[in-house]
Order: C-alpha cells, then structure tokens, then sequence
C-alpha cells in the first residue's frame, strides 16, 4: 500500500533538550536510575509503568492540592472498573487556574509562579477584531471572586449544576471558574444551539442556574436572543432544582428581559453579596465531578459525560505543559464556540500561565485575511484551529506567511475533522512559516483530551497525528472481529487499520454519565465490543515506520464493500487533492435490510458557478481508482445542495448512513443544518433514482 511508505518529513524542534518533556524524562532517569531517551522509550513507560508515570508527572506539573495519596491507582484494576485515582488527594480547578503552587510546597499554597496581578490573563476579541478587551490575573481573580460569593449567596454548592448558554467571552470564563471555585459541576452550550439542543442538555443535568447572553454576534450579524431565552425557561419550569435564568449582557447596555419569564439580570444576581469577601475555594476529591460535556448526540439525545476534577485537570495540564510547552510568556488562541470540548481544553491553557485570547464570532468577517492579521497582531503563540479553516485559505488562495508578520507563531493545532495529507504539504509549502509545529490531535469529548497529538521530541511527518499521548494506552484491534460482551478483542499489526482502544485505564476517563445509575449506558458506550478495554469508536492505524496515529474515520462509519474496510477520510483527501470546483463531499455506506453488501454513496457539493456533471463523476472515480484502488471506488456519486454539520463545523456521517439504509431518523439539536437530512431519505430508493435517471 503506497500511503505506507515513509512519509515526507516536515518539521522537527530545533532544540528539543531545553522541551519540558525531555525535562520530565531526564528526572525520571534520575529518580529510577533508567535510560530513556526517546518519545517512544518515555511513551512505552508511561503505559507500562502508569502509576510510577503519573506520579512523577503530578508532582512535576506542581498542581495546587491538598492531602496526601499512598496509590496512584491500582493497577491490576480491569478498565470497565473505572479506578479511582490519587485517593486521598483534594483540589479545586478554579484556584489551579487562577493560581500556581509555589515551588516545593506539598500542599494549597498559592504562588504567583508568572501569573502577577497585572500582567494581561485573557483578551476577549469579538468577530473581525472590531474589540478587544484585555482583562488582568488580578481582574479576572477579583471579578470571578465576586461572582463566586454571589453563587454562593444564592445557594449553589458543592455538587451543584450551573449551565452556561453563551459566546466565548470573559463573563463565561467567569461563570465556569466561579462555579468550580464552590465545587460545582459546569456545563456549557452555544448561543448557535437550537432550544431543543439546549433543552436536551439542561433537563438531564437540572442545573440550579442557566447564565445566558441576551444577544450574540456572528457573520456580522447582531442576533437578539430573548425569544430563545424565553423557550428555554419556558422548557425548564418542571424541572427540579432549577431557580432562574441570569441573563448576561453581550454588549456595554444589558437589554430589557423584563418579559423573559425567571429570569434575572446579571447585575442583579451580584448585588445579594455586595460587599463580601471572596469565598475560600472549596477543595474537592481528586476523583469528583466538576464539568460535564456531552455526545454529539447527531441521531438522538445526547449522553452527559461528567470529568473527574483530578482526572481532567491532570491531563490537560500534561498537554499543555509536557506536549505544547505553553508556559507564562504563552499567547493561546483556540477557534471554539462554548459548545464544544476545545472551549474546556482553551481555558485549562490558563494553568501554565499562558494569556488566553477568547475570540467570538466567524474567523471569516469580514474577509480571510482580517482573522490572519489578529495573529499577528496580538503575537499569538499557539492557534487552535480545524481543517475547514486551512481548506478555506488554500482554497482561497490566502497565503498567510505573505498576509502578515507570523514570528510568533510557535504552533497551530487541527482537530475536529481528519487533516489531509495535502493540507499537511499546503501548510509547509504554500500556507505557513516552515518553523511552526502543524500539530493534527484527536481525542475528544469522551476523554476531555487527546488520543493522538503532537509532541516536541518526533518529527512531523505528512499525515496522522505524530502519535499517542503520554500516559494513555493505545491499541489498535482487529476491526472484523464483530466483538460482544466478555468477547476479547486482538491487536493487529502496525500499517493494518482497525479500531482504536485503551487497554488499560487513564486519569481522565469519565467518572460517570448523568442519568445512568446502573452505568448501563457508560458501559455500552466504551466497554460493549470488546472485553475489558475502551473502545473509542475511531477507525485507525499506526504508520509502521514512523509510529504516526493515523486517524481514517469514525468506525461507525467505517465503509465496507465486499468486506474491504476504509475511512472515508482517504476519499475525501482524494476530491480535496484533485477537484478545486468541489467546496465539501460527505461518503457513507449504504446497507439496507434486503442488501446482501454495502453500496458506497459519494455527495459533492459544488462550487458556486461550477456544474456536477457525468464527466466530473467519471474524473472522481478516476482518481480514486487510481489514488486508492479500485475497490474504494464509490458506486453511487450525486450531487448534494448541503453537507450535514454539527455547529462546530464538523460534517456528520452518521445520520446521512442511516437515512440512505432506510431508516428514519430524529436530528438531534446539535446539528446546524438539521432540515439539509431530508435531501437524503430519496436515496434510500437509489435503484428507483437510478432508473430514471437512464430515461432522460
């Protein structure tokens, strides 16, 4: 297979000695007197010897905390157990991110380790740069402080749900670091979510409070938000626990939500604790929840998935520090809305000291350049970005390196979709300064972190992720073994795709779902195919030369014609390659009931001003016949009027599989774009669409 070759190489650190993770290496040497000297050799120990491993990086990353652990974690402990780890130990994720321990102190000892009072903590950008606000550590300490005690006043505590509707801002920052400044649990949606997403959200976690903007901004576009406001308060009246909505204002003049039924202004809110004093920062169990995120929830209602306090913060903080290098001289902006586990991963780049920018509105408006320019502007470090913003600007021919001064630029991270191959060369050769690190992540909501991501000691390569995360074990199983409850799974050889797993447990994985008492619904969802090992769900493969994660699609929708198993991702990297008239395409498997195989269906959608022709489907089935092999070519290729998405942008497979196999389907409300499914139901009668097709 020509994609095993060795890749080209693109990138490598150019000092990779001064790295904090060739730092962390170099200490356990010491402590255990061994010879690790690669990522590879660090990687192997850190899943073979995990608990050793997170001891030494817990102490390393020098979290504020109180309390003392004689385990780590029991080791011998099965995955589906879901262990417990560093019992005995007591935290608190606000003060973490607000404070830093000073050196050597064992236990809650405040530092100002980089973070001093005046230096700028966040700077909010609304869309097209046309404000910026910077807020200081002192600042944003003071006002979340504030928040906290009025929280407090208004009973919320330990264990309770605040929910968030809102834009990435600095008063949401505040609303997510006050409410785990008590020990509560945070939960955030987008003001772009529909009520019923919203609604499917709140009524399983039954928040005490919905902070909620009364206006958002996006596409230039100023969108009054208190009819929404009042759905949403309006679904919530039979829920126990709730009190009230607090509207927040989006601009310097709150508006009038007198008509919004329980709902109070924020200002409001504040006043039942003028005047008191900062709570202290309720410090919670190493292992209990503080923020709960949910499945995309593309076909149905989605799963709460609630993060460990410890577990969540722990692994981001080996991310940022260990894997990203962000220290206090750090500028991070990651493209995210509220929604989406990128805003929880953006705001932990606080730990390390880094200044956060919170950018609010299309990275688009007024032009591509405009989002470019603010780069540079603000020296910004580190970009979060995904591949629908890269395949705009090559699509465009927006070079950035020739749009504006990028020195600083350090690193650009992709996630959310897979990242072709010809967007790994454009970056190097056409988009980007050759010196920053293209860092292609997966990982996700499930984990609050990365499977696969970047780190400074390997080379880039073209394609796939640079490999596994530290401390996370990964494997890749044979994807035909159809798998059940005890069934055990086999690991296959390096370059043969198939699924990805954790074999054993990590810090991070989700303590629970909410509403699932059993753990009935957290066990189908990782534990079900294969005995005791998670199942993440992703269709995968390590390069067998350079150790790459290659990520080739979602193993639901994995397609399979003959029994020859692909990604839809080498399709897609094909029309991306080779057919600049096609704007997106989305490839699904078609298996109906009375199918004997799976029929593959490719959807184009086509550029403005250019046509889908019979010439166009023979030049696609071309060039993937010839860039893949003649079994990846599809049987069916029409054109579409729009790509099904979430409202993060990421097109769904899964929905349009199941309407083009016969089923009926109820969209969830994280689709952006829900009514563009019913494109699809006529193609579950293709033969009919077919046969007509050969009349005219």
């Amino acid at each position: 297979m020509e994609s095993l070759a060795i890749p080209k190489k693109l990138w490598e650190h150019p000092n990779p000695e001064s790295t904090q993770m060739y730092m962390l290496m170099q200490e356990i040497n010491t402590k255990h007197n061994l010879r690790l000297n690669t990522f590879w050799d660090l990687y192997q120990y850190s899943i073979t010897q995990r608990a050793q491993f997170w001891d030494q990086t817990f102490q390393f990353l020098n979290l504020i905390y109180s309390g003392s652990y004689t385990k780590v974690v029991d080791e011998s402990a099965r995955i589906d157990a879901i262990p417990r780890w560093f019992e005995g130990v007591h935290t608190n994720f606000a003060e973490n991110l607000l404070y830093s321990r000073s050196s050597g102190v064992p236990s809650s000892t405040r530092g100002v380790r980089g973070k001093e009072d005046a230096k700028i903590a966040v700077t909010e950008v609304r869309e097209g740069a046309t404000e910026i606000r910077d807020v200081s550590w002192g600042l944003l300490r003071k006002e979340t402080g504030e928040l906290a005690a009025a929280m407090k006043a208004h009973g919320v505590k330990k264990g309770d749900r605040v929910v968030v509707v809102a834009s990435n801002s600095v008063d949401t920052l505040k609303v997510f670091l006050a409410v785990t400044w008590l020990g509560g649990l945070f939960s955030s949606s987008s003001t772009d979510m529909g009520v019923k997403g919203v609604l499917q959200r709140a009524l399983q976690v039954t928040p005490k409070y919905i902070f909620m903007d009364d206006f958002a901004i996006y596409n230039g576009k100023k969108v009054d938000l208190r009819q929404k406001m009042t759905e949403i308060a309006d679904g919530m009246k039979d829920a126990e626990e709730f009190e009230s909505m607090v509207s927040m204002p989006r601009f310097r003049e709150p508006v009038d939500i007198s008509s919004v039924p329980r709902t109070t202004t924020l200002s409001t809110f504040l006043q039942k604790s003028s005047g008191v004093k900062a709570p202290d920062f309720e410090q919670i169990a190493f292992h209990d929840p503080f923020f709960i995120a949910y499945s995309s929830g593309t076909t149905g209602t989605p799963k709460c998935i609630v993060h460990s306090v410890g577990g969540a913060l722990l692994s981001s903080a080996k991310e940022a520090v260990l894997h990203r290098e962000l220290d206090p001289e750090s500028v991070m902006l990651q493209y995210t809305t509220t929604g989406w586990i990128m805003y929880f991963l953006s705001v932990t780049n606080l730990f390390p000291g880094a200044r956060t920018i919170l950018y609010d509105g299309s990275p688009f408006i007024p032009d591509l350049t405009t989002f470019v320019k603010l780069l540079a502007d603000q020296k910004v470090t580190m970009l979060g970005t995904s591949p629908r913003w890269l395949h705009e600007l090559a699509t465009n021919g927006v070079k950035p390196r020739e749009v504006a001064d990028l020195s600083a630029l350090k690193t650009v991270t992709s996630t959310g979709m897979v990242l072709s191959e010809q967007q790994f060369e454009w970056f190097y050769d056409v988009g980007f300064p050759k010196h920053i690190h293209l860092a292609n992540i997966s990982g996700g909501t499930d984990l609050a972190g990365s499977f696969g991501q970047d780190n400074p000691l390997t080379p880039v390569y073209v394609g796939g992720t640079q490999g596994p995360t530290l401390g996370t074990p990964v494997s890749v199983y044979d994807s035909l073994i159809e798998g059940g409850k005890g069934v055990s799974g086999a690991a296959v050889e390096d370059g043969t795709p198939g699924e990805l797993v954790a074999p054993s447990a990590f810090p991070n994985m989700p303590v629970f779902f909410w509403n699932d008492p059993s753990g009935s619904r957290y066990f189908s969802a990782y534990f079900e195919k294969y005995d005791n090992v998670w199942t993440h769900g992703d269709f995968v493969m390590i390069h067998p030369v350079t150790k790459n994660l290659i990520f080739l699609g979602r193993a639901d929708g994995v397609l399979n014609p003959s029994g020859v198993r692909f990604g839809s991702a080498e399709i897609y990297s094909v029309i991306e390659a080779g057919f600049p008239n096609i704007a997106d395409s989305i490839c699904v498997g078609q298996r109906r009931p009375q199918d004997e195989d799976e029929s593959v269906m490719l959807f184009l959608l086509m550029k403005q001003g250019h046509k889908f022709t019979k010439k166009l489907v023979s030049e696609v089935k071309v060039a993937i016949r010839k860039e893949l092999s003649a079994r990846h070519v599809p049987k069916y290729v029409f054109e579409t009027p729009e790509i099904p998405t979430t409202v993060n942008l990421k097109k769904v497979e899964l929905p349009v599989k199941q309407i083009v196999s016969g089923k009926i389907i109820k969209p969830s409300g994280t689709l952006l774009n829900p009514g563009s499914l019913d494109y699809y139901y006529q193609f579950a009668k293709v033969e009919e669409l077919e046969s007509v097709k050969s009349k005219l």
